[in-house]
């Protein structure tokens, strides 16, 4: 690997360690010739996989098209970029794990919403909104009646008592 500095590709890897949920490795690395020290991060990559959308048309797998709708999913929403980098390699291992060359649209969809729905029930929603195109606010009902019943009781207001008289 060259070196960012200098250009030099005498570089020496002096430390490697997993990195976010074991799917990375981070390397510290130190050039040969100016001493420069740089990090750099190997991670497993889905190669050669097809999409297949909605139309019928096929196009490569793209990771930064699943990382856009997060995003959108998440805006002003809580998350770290440690915690996206380490959902995005989830949901990229659970499409590795369907082991085909070719997988649909709506498999990348549904994989994603099951993880967001543990990770955060309001960028869950967002997603689904825009995944399965809601048109009304019964689709938004139906999709958090998705959630546990633990969950929904957070995200529904409670109606409070109120001691009125006749």
């Amino acid at each position: 690997m060259r070196c960012p500095a200098c250009g030099e590709a005498d570089t020496k890897v002096i430390d490697s360690r997993l990195a976010g949920s074991g799917l990375a490795i981070r390397r510290r690395r130190e050039c040969g010739v100016c001493e420069f020290r740089f990090s750099t991060v190997e991670e497993v990559q889905i190669l050669d996989l097809t999409v297949v959308k909605r139309t019928g048309q096929r196009e490569p797998y793209a990771r930064e098209k699943v990382l856009s709708g997060i995003k959108k999913a998440f805006e002003k929403r809580p998350l770290t970029r440690e915690d996206l980098d380490r959902l995005i390699q989830i949901i990229e291992q659970d499409i590795q794990v369907l082991r085909k060359p070719e997988v649909t649209s709506q498999q990348i969809g549904e994989i994603v919403m099951r993880r967001l729905k543990r990770v955060d029930e309001v960028a869950f929603i967002r997603f689904a909104s825009v995944y399965q195109g809601f048109s009304d606010a019964a689709a938004f009902h139906r999709a958090i009646l998705r959630l546990t019943p633990s969950r929904i009781r957070k995200l529904l207001p409670t109606r409070k008592k109120t001691n009125r008289k006749k």
